[in-house]
């Protein structure tokens, strides 16, 4: 799960960036000043983004795709345990 919030905030990201090229075209020629004045701003500002970007991407990955997982597992242990059911039953070491 946190690979895939990796991933997705990395290309909102990366969209973001691209997009942000694209509007600010004319700051071009004043590049190198900015990234010397204001570098290290700009990447604090750029970390908190992505640190908040990704726990908003988790947030909602937890919310969505992993409804009613303890109430799913539990079902699974109790037909495990039972021995009619279809699933193998776990082997413990004194049926060796």
């Amino acid at each position: 799960m946190i690979a895939n919030a990796l991933i997705i905030t990395i290309a909102v990201l990366l969209a973001a960036g691209f997009w942000l090229m694209g509007e600010l075209r004319f700051l071009v020629p004043y590049r190198h000043l900015i990234l010397h004045q204001y570098g290290a701003v700009l990447l604090a500002g750029s970390t908190v983004l992505f640190v908040n970007v990704f726990a908003a991407v988790y947030v909602v990955q937890r919310k969505f795709f992993l409804k009613d997982t303890g109430r799913k597992l539990s079902h699974i242990d109790k037909q495990s345990l039972a021995r009619d059911s279809s699933l193998p039953a776990p082997i413990s070491s004194e049926d060796r």
